[in-house]
């Protein structure tokens, strides 16, 4: 992130950055989000639950009915029914936060679970596989391309990593759209990109590159946000060690000419430990941005592959 560029936006359920909103009147505070990103990001934290006139302390909701489209009501006096309201917040947010590049929401909260949050049939029964919060719901379908994600999921290295990636890209697209989007442009995003979409997911990776090739006859307004709307979902995709690995390969042949047969020998075995899993990512990336200091090559130089989060935030030393 160049020293000038703002910090990305991030929306955040409120409870996680430490304000004392729950049901309960306690709170969640994750450590990650409220202090190790918030050199990194801009939070802005929202409660629709207390948005909506619940009170602290307040009788909990839960999730009856439905999974697809449940109601949340109060567990104490079922009368008591937010849906709408909850609903209704959702779409008020989704359009009042149109500058954020990222969602983290609080795990199982019948507002803003996104993924197995409980849900009860009428005989108090719990629905298998649950469903998705009220709030969480109504916001997402207006952003589907936004990076989202619930706080416990964060914990996990590869997800973390995974999900940050993604703030950073969306926010990228944000920028390139405020200086107007052209045919150049949109090349140049997208060769920035190559690696970092071929470590995601290669196949996608293909039919971004077949959907640019064919540019000459497209409407610019309507291919900018299917290629933004089909990158978002490719790096939704996990990197793995095999397509790491494949990618560190391939962006070691641009030392092929320039350094000695035992630098490359010792660049090949970094990158066998690494794939074996006796290394993190960060170790053969730290060695190969070593020789491409010593001998830059331009098209490298723009990968965002190499550092697509600022180094500090350490996220490929645990995967």
């Amino acid at each position: 992130m160049p020293p000038t560029a703002m910090k990305p936006k991030i929306a955040i359920s409120a409870c996680l950055m430490g304000a004392e909103v729950r049901y309960n009147g306690g709170h969640k505070a994750s450590r990650l989000c409220s202090i190790t990103l918030t050199d990194y990001f801009d939070f802005a934290p929202v409660c629709p639950e207390v948005a909506i006139g619940l009170g602290i302390p307040r009788e909990p909701i839960r999730l009856v009915g439905n999974p697809a489209h449940p109601e949340a009501v109060g567990t104490v006096h079922p009368e008591i029914n937010v849906t709408r309201p909850l609903a209704d917040y959702g779409q008020k947010m989704a359009m009042e936060l149109g500058d954020i590049c990222g969602y983290i929401f609080m795990q199982k909260s019948p507002s803003c679970g996104l993924d197995r949050v409980k849900v009860y049939h009428a005989n108090g029964a719990p629905v298998d596989g649950g469903g998705r919060g009220i709030y969480a719901q109504a916001f997402c379908a207006l952003h589907p391309d936004l990076p989202v994600e619930e706080d416990g999921r964060l914990n996990d290295p590869v997800l973390r990593e995974n999900f940050l990636t993604r703030v950073f890209a969306y926010s990228a697209w944000q920028q390139l759209l405020q200086t107007r989007l052209t045919r150049r442009s949109l090349t140049d995003f997208h060769s920035r990109y190559k690696y970092l979409l071929m470590a995601h997911n290669p196949v996608q990776y293909k039919t971004l590159g077949n959907l640019l090739g064919n540019m000459g006859q497209s409407d610019l307004e309507e291919l900018g946000p299917r290629y933004f709307s089909e990158l978002m979902t490719a790096l939704k995709k996990c990197a793995t060690r095999r397509t790491h690995t494949n990618v560190l390969q391939h962006i070691s042949g641009y030392l092929k000419q320039a350094i000695s047969p035992e630098d490359r020998q010792e660049v090949q075995h970094v990158i066998g430990q690494y794939h074996k899993g006796i290394v993190p990512l960060v170790v053969p990336l730290t060695l190969l941005k070593h020789y491409f200091r010593q001998h830059p090559d331009p098209y490298i130089a723009q990968q965002v592959y190499l550092q697509p989060h600022p180094e500090n935030l350490s996220l490929r030393n645990a995967i």
